[in-house]
């Protein structure tokens, strides 16, 4: 899905980190409001920004001030693990 913006350039500026690409900027926004919410997982979320461990998402959320990792969390991360894990050996039987 595309999603396409437009932000009068004086918004602009207080809404985009230095140094930060205004489309990067947008999608970790509304990425990590939706993790905040709980409407996305960890690993939801690291799969939607591309960030490849647990321990760089964890940095992320840090420099965001979103430090909660609930039980629910973890039992959720958990069922994708096994989930994937189920996948994997299907694959290997076939």
């Amino acid at each position: 899905m595309e999603i396409t913006i437009s932000v009068p350039d004086k918004f602009a500026v207080p809404l985009i980190p230095p140094g930060q690409e205004p489309s990067r900027a947008a999608l970790e926004a509304l990425g990590l409001e939706a993790y905040r919410q709980r409407r996305m997982t960890g690993y939801e979320l690291r799969t939607l920004l591309g960030i490849s461990s647990r321990y760089e998402l964890d940095a992320l959320l840090k420099e965001h001030k979103i430090e909660k990792y609930s039980i629910e969390d973890f039992e959720q991360d958990l069922a994708t693990v096994n989930d994937l894990g189920r996948v994997s050996e299907t694959d290997r039987s076939e």
